[in-house]
């Protein structure tokens, strides 16, 4: 089975993930997989650097994360263009890595739903104020910065009504409970 988490930013969905881990579930990191093919690919380099400019790797190679972050916010057209270059290449790394589970903040937006026969969708959800002390914490941003990075992506009541199941990261539900039921429905669904 192919078996796809998303949530947006903050909503947690990295922790439910190492709960899956823990539970001997390898899971499959876009955002790292991502940081990895710009750091290790060549051909998306040169991609990155004839869209973005040369500014977006330093002399040495190393991305230059402000200068793709500024090019991403500054319009929705800069945005799908980084994506048409980052998510094929995503995509067929996660097709030949050999694993089932796919973790995704953009899942949808990517077209990984699209181009993967996902069997299944899980959606981890957060209120929007833990979200943005989530990422204010993880990240030293200013709370209107980590405000923006949610409002880029795509809401997280339309993620969830695109999922098959959702997970409550409110920190009152109990987590292992409701992976426990998922994992329940998932198993009974492939039998």
């Amino acid at each position: 089975m192919k078996i796809a988490i998303t949530g947006g930013i903050g909503s947690g969905k990295s922790y439910v993930c190492r709960l899956l881990e823990q539970r001997g579930i390898a899971v499959y990191d876009c955002d790292a997989a991502a940081k990895r093919l710009m750091r290790t690919s060549t051909t998306l380099q040169q991609q990155l650097k004839t869209l973005v400019g040369n500014a977006v790797y330093s002399a040495d190679g190393v991305l230059q994360k402000p200068v793709l972050a500024e090019f991403l916010l500054a319009s929705e057209a800069h945005k799908l263009a980084i994506n048409d270059i980052v998510h094929p290449a995503v995509a067929t790394d996660f097709a030949t890595s050999g694993q089932h589970w796919l973790e995704s903040a953009i899942l949808f937006e990517s077209g990984f739903d699209r181009c993967i026969a996902f069997d299944c969708i899980v959606c981890v959800t957060a209120p929007r104020e833990i979200r943005i002390q989530r990422i204010v914490q993880r990240d030293g941003i200013t709370p209107e910065r980590a405000a923006e990075w949610i409002d880029v992506q795509m809401s997280q009541e339309e993620m969830a009504e695109r999922s098959d199941f959702r997970i409550q990261n409110d920190g009152v539900c109990d987590l292992q409970v409701q992976i426990d039921d998922i994992l329940r429905q998932i198993a009974i669904n492939n039998q």
